[in-house]
């Protein structure tokens, strides 16, 4: 009799841990799900908030006081910095493809280029914005996978172009391939390679889809890779293809 109700209690409180166990578990994964939609939604809300701001307190000081909406509202209008730098961007845009804003342009760089430290940082600046803004006729060809840091182990990839001039000469390749390695979670940082053609196994997988593998490090991956590629992507496959063809 005593055996049983002391089998009965263990089993009470077994069934207690079993339950507070389970409660916990459930709390933690449902604090996790949260927080992985909460941290991605403030940071980008506060990003926002704050590039609205930075803007604002740049842009709008510089509008005569007659001009200033705000000053016939008499409150202030969140984005209007933003907004105003927006349009005269464009118009310096517009203006710029034009004959005489090409040719204010080249003064203005030759200025530029005769002033030591000036000119190194408005280069940089511009090969970032170039590389960032540039279309997608001039981004990466495609995907694909070297071997990496040495044979047997395998690195994901992107190819720029067919590589030309001195470089295909010292190396004395005939098909060499210029291939971008990004590195892991920063794939903006990497490093520049020069790989024979045969070398190189092309992905399924778009600039994108693979770009997001490398960032997560491999925790994210396409879900189905044989899925149907429609005309213009099959066109871009080609494309790449071609390239490495050439």
């Amino acid at each position: 009799m005593l055996m049983d109700i002391h089998k009965k209690n263990n089993m009470k409180r077994k069934n207690l841990s079993d339950n507070k166990n389970t409660f916990f578990q459930k709390t933690r994964n449902n604090f996790l799900t949260g927080l992985v939609l909460v941290v991605p939604v403030t940071l980008t809300g506060y990003l926002v908030w704050g590039a609205l701001n930075f803007f604002d307190e740049k842009v709008i000081p510089l509008i005569p006081f007659i001009y200033n909406p705000e000053t016939y509202l008499n409150q202030s209008i969140p984005g209007l910095g933003i907004f105003l730098f927006f349009i005269f961007t464009t118009i310096i845009g517009a203006i710029t493809k034009g004959f005489f804003g090409r040719q204010i342009v080249k003064i203005g760089e030759l200025l530029v280029a005769k002033t030591p430290i000036v000119r190194t940082i408005y280069n940089a600046v511009k090969q970032i914005l170039e590389t960032v803004l540039k279309k997608s006729n001039d981004s990466f060809q495609n995907a694909c996978l070297i071997e990496y840091p040495r044979q047997g182990i395998w690195a994901v990839a992107f190819i720029s172009t067919n590589t030309r001039g001195e470089i295909r000469q010292k190396i004395n390749e005939k098909e060499l391939v210029s291939v971008f390695l990004p590195t892991t979670p920063n794939p903006t940082s990497g490093f520049l390679l020069f790989v024979p053609k045969k070398d190189i196994v092309l992905l399924d997988m778009t600039v994108e889809e693979a770009a997001k593998t490398v960032i997560s490090a491999g925790l994210v991956v396409p879900e189905d890779l044989s899925r149907t590629i429609d005309k213009d992507e099959s066109d871009y496959k080609k494309k790449s293809k071609n390239l490495l063809n050439n």
